[in-house]
């Protein structure tokens, strides 16, 4: 499923940036890298809902391995690749073998008298050649609609760990899904949900805006073009009319398709299950709007629907997972810093490559170049350059500290 994978990877990108194992930031990279060769629309930029599990009417067969079959493979390069995965005759499932490791890579040098740096090489160079074969099996089938909310969480993905990780290759497929997505999913400025083969469906829900503004929102952060930043508010201002309960929170359809429905109520999904509900994001992506604009009316809107599950997530913390990384962000006054800067300069890269040198999931970032245009986010309004150069304001509730130039004077402040 798409959906797993994209809040997959982000979830080991952060636990990397938290504890520095490298092994994290390979999950997190190989995901990535997955899904960009298997489930991606190349011409468009769409990535797909889903793979089958089958294949040839059986579960898990593009997949699995026998031991024979490895073997011959690899050759030379079996006995170590063996040790790494606990490979055996009788197989891990169904008399079958999933490739998962055993060993880390230190014990693994170890044992084989290897300089460690070496490992992930030739365990690489062994996964290459299995991949080269495994391309010749018969493809399980894939599901290529192209779904606004699942594409929106992926996006979030790609964006983030293409400037955590200063990855070009992702901030294009990023760049390229988004615009896909505010294109063929937006047909006459319309946002649905689905697409498939140039046809979009009719109906959006609330979960298909939300996800969306915050996908937009780290694409911005990440390239700094207006463009996502100016959509992200767009959708917002719809979502609000399309979407909004006067009594609190969204509802999961819009106004339309309820005077169309014969339904006596209204959905309103709260609970977190396989993806976040369509108001938690919602309730982010207002907060993180507040962050960058000042607009109260987004903070009332996204304070009002984190009330609704109040009284549930102290008794049932893990089916509130996304709320209460709202309810952070909200209570703990998010930190705003306006990086202004030509991209070109070395001096504007380095304080940029210091706000993204560690894990801060409670701050939002605006960068432009002085002035900055009409249409930028309020956060960069009145502020100068400081001596001239490249300047950084941190601010919570768009009280700012002393403006700084230098890498150390900004790290004091963050």
């Amino acid at each position: 499923m798409l959906y797993d994978n994209a809040l997959l990877a982000r979830a080991y990108l952060h636990a990397w940036q938290r504890t520095d194992k490298a092994h994290y930031r390979q999950i997190c990279e190989e995901t990535l890298n997955f899904i960009s060769r298997e489930m991606r629309d190349q011409e468009g930029g769409g990535f797909y809902s889903a793979i089958d599990a089958d294949s040839e009417s059986v579960e898990g067969k593009f997949y699995v391995w026998t031991q024979e079959e490895i073997k011959a493979i690899l050759k030379d390069d079996y006995t170590i690749f063996e040790a790494a995965y606990g490979i055996s005759a009788t197989g891990n499932w169904e008399g079958k073998i999933v490739l998962q490791r055993t060993i880390d890579d230190a014990t693994l040098a170890a044992r084989f008298d290897l300089d460690p740096a070496l490992v992930p090489d030739k365990l690489a160079y062994a996964h290459k050649k299995l991949l080269s074969a495994r391309e010749k099996r018969i493809r399980p089938g894939t599901d290529d609609k192209v779904l606004t909310e699942w594409n929106g969480l992926m996006l979030i993905a790609y964006a983030e760990a293409a400037r955590v990780l200063d990855n070009k290759s992702y901030l294009q497929i990023a760049q390229k899904n988004a615009n896909f997505l505010l294109t063929a999913l937006r047909p006459n400025g319309q946002l649905r949900r689905a697409w498939r083969e140039g046809k979009a469906s009719n109906e959006v829900f609330l979960s298909d805006y939300a996800a969306l503004i915050l996908g937009l929102l780290e694409l911005y952060q990440t390239d700094f073009d207006n463009r996502w930043f100016i959509a992200a508010q767009e959708l917002a201002d719809e979502m609000i009319e399309k979407f909004n309960d006067p009594d609190g929170g969204f509802f999961d359809t819009t106004n339309e398709a309820a005077e169309a429905s014969t339904l006596p109520l209204r959905p309103k999904e709260l609970q977190d299950n396989a993806i976040p509900s369509g108001n938690a994001l919602a309730a982010e992506a207002l907060l993180k709007l507040d962050a960058f604009t000042g607009n109260a009316d987004y903070r009332k809107l996204a304070e009002g629907t984190l009330g609704l599950v109040s009284e549930f997530v102290g008794m049932y913390p893990t089916g509130f997972a996304q709320w209460l990384s709202g309810a952070d962000f909200n209570i703990h006054n998010a930190k705003q810093v306006a990086v202004m800067g030509d991209l070109g300069r070395d001096e504007t890269q380095a304080l940029l490559a210091e706000i993204r040198s560690s894990y801060r999931p409670n701050l939002v970032v605006a960068q432009s170049p002085y002035p900055p245009k009409e249409d930028a986010p309020e956060l960069l309004n009145n502020r100068k350059l400081k001596n001239d150069l490249p300047t950084t304001y941190i601010c919570e509730g768009f009280s700012c500290k002393l403006p700084v130039n230098s890498v150390e004077e900004l790290r004091k402040q963050l």
